[in-house]
Formats: C-alpha cells, sequence, structure tokens
C-alpha cells in the first residue's frame, strides 16, 4: 500500500496523543511474547487493577498479505481479526468478530493513495451503524473528517473534523469533536536536546461545560535502552514512566500518577514486564 500520501484520519495528533498517554497506567501487567520464523506470534499478558485480576492469551499469524489474530480472555470472550491487504491496489480490509457477543463484529475497507485515504467500516450489532472517515493533502499538510451514521435512527451519532501539519522535526494538529462540543490543539517538537525525546503541549477545551484542559509533558531518551517520560496538566494531575530495555526483546515500563491538588495525596504506581524470548 502507498505510503506517499496524507495519513487517516485516526492518526491526526496520534504522535503527541502517545506521547501524553501511551503507556502510562496504575494497574500492574506482565507481558510474554514470542515469534517464530514462520509468521507464528504468540502473547499473554496479566493484569492487575485494584482486587481485580484479568489475563488474555493471542496468537497471530502472518502468511504474505494475510494476517489472523486470535485472542481468549479469563471472561471467555474470544476475538477474531482478519487483515487482508490490497485486495484491490492500495486497500486494507479488515474483519473482526467476539464471541459470544457475536453481533459485535465489523468490516473495514481502507483505501489510501497519493492524494487522499478513505475508510469505510459497517458494524453488526443491534443497531447495525456505519463509521467513515476521508482526509486529503499530503503527508506535510493534510484535512480530514469522520462520522459514525446510526441506521436503526437514521441520526448520527459522531462527527469530527480535523487538519495536522507536519515537518521533520514537529507536528501540529486542530481536531473538533465531540459533534462541535469540544476542541483539541496539539503540538509537538523533537529535540536533540533530548538525545531524541520530544516536548508536547495539548488544549483542550469543552464548550458545554466551559472547561479548559492544558497538558504539557516530555521524553528524554536517557540512553538506547531508557526512555523516560512525564506529563501534567493545570488540574494538577501528574505522571511519571520509566521504560528500560532489559535485553533486545523484552522491556520493563514503570509508571506512577499523582493528584498534586489533592488534600491527600494518594499516588498511584504501576508496572509492566514485557518480554519477548
Amino acid at each position: 500500500m502507498p505510503t506517499k500520501g496524507p495519513s487517516l484520519f485516526t492518526d491526526i495528533g496520534k504522535k503527541a496523543k502517545d506521547l501524553l498517554n501511551k503507556d502510562y497506567g496504575s494497574d500492574l501487567k506482565f507481558t510474554i511474547s514470542s515469534k517464530s520464523d514462520s509468521g507464528l506470534a504468540l502473547r499473554s499478558t496479566v493484569a492487575k487493577k485494584g482486587s481485580l485480576s484479568s489475563g488474555d492469551l493471542g496468537a497471530q499469524y502472518k502468511h504474505k498479505n494475510a494476517a489472523l489474530d486470535v485472542k481468549v480472555d479469563t471472561a471467555s470472550n474470544v476475538s477474531t481479526t482478519f487483515t487482508v491487504t490490497d485486495i484491490l491496489p492500495s486497500t486494507k480490509t479488515i474483519a473482526s468478530l467476539k464471541f459470544p457477543d457475536y453481533k459485535s463484529g465489523k468490516l473495514e475497507v481502507q483505501y489510501l493513495n497519493e492524494h487522499a485515504t478513505f475508510t469505510t467500516a459497517v458494524r453488526f450489532n443491534q443497531s447495525p451503524s456505519l463509521d467513515f472517515s476521508a482526509t486529503i493533502g499530503t503527508p506535510s499538510i493534510a484535512f480530514g473528517a469522520e462520522a459514525r451514521y446510526l441506521t436503526a435512527s437514521g441520526n448520527f451519532a459522531k462527527y469530527n473534523a480535523g487538519v495536522s501539519l507536519a515537518k521533520p522535526d514537529s507536528t501540529a494538529s486542530v481536531i473538533l469533536a465531540d459533534k462541535g462540543d469540544s476542541l483539541r490543539v496539539s503540538y509537538l517538537h523533537h529535540l536533540k536536546k533530548l538525545n531524541g525525546g520530544a516536548v508536547v503541549g495539548e488544549v483542550s477545551r469543552r464548550f458545554s461545560s466551559n472547561e479548559n484542559t492544558l497538558t504539557v509533558g516530555c521524553s528524554y531518551v536517557v540512553d538506547r535502552h531508557t526512555v523516560v517520560k512525564t506529563k501534567l496538566n493545570n488540574h494538577g494531575n501528574l505522571g511519571a514512566l520509566l521504560r528500560h530495555e532489559l535485553t533486545r526483546k523484552s522491556s520493563l515500563t514503570i509508571s506512577g500518577a499523582f493528584d498534586t491538588k489533592a488534600l491527600e495525596k494518594n499516588p498511584k504506581f504501576g508496572l509492566a514486564l514485557s518480554l519477548k524470548p
């Protein structure tokens, strides 16, 4: 599939969002994964949040332009995803199904070319819906929109619009979401002084409640094995994360959250260990 073109709408602002949210958590998680030369990958995860424990076992098999993912969790749910690229030129087809809730299935088709991207998805639930999105532009500047249409009621459950600007060392995005009720503006800049890390700022506003949130964060590459991330918003919520590569195929992540404005300080910490033998 072509890569010289605008990204999908879901990728607008994704780099800034990942720096501020990805891998943060206050639960304990242990993951083991492995991959064979034949294209089979296995992954097992055990997590504990408070007094609740959960786990899942997943397998992925890739062959040529197709991939099959199967995951079974401790709640006896079985999730399957089948992905095929280039059935038609520049397309990707994704079919997903979950048991026993088989009515939660989804069929999605993505189309990417040098000037535009389009996605269409059908959700087979009790109230079938159609999701569609489109972006136009280049890798440097793109405009996009997405919507979800409920076939039973004939109403739109959501519609969002956004624009992204990208340079070799920075990205910026503006997203109008929640049917026009919220606005999110983000900017990410890579700095050589952070050894390849980055700084990010995000401003979000919800018009119905007149609420504004400013979040700043940064990532610092200590060395080629260790990355430190931190974030803070104007509500006093502070987060920090340390990810260390133990071996070439395993990593350890420790994260913490702290409400600096709380009268009774209640820090929360998380631990994630990922092993890939």
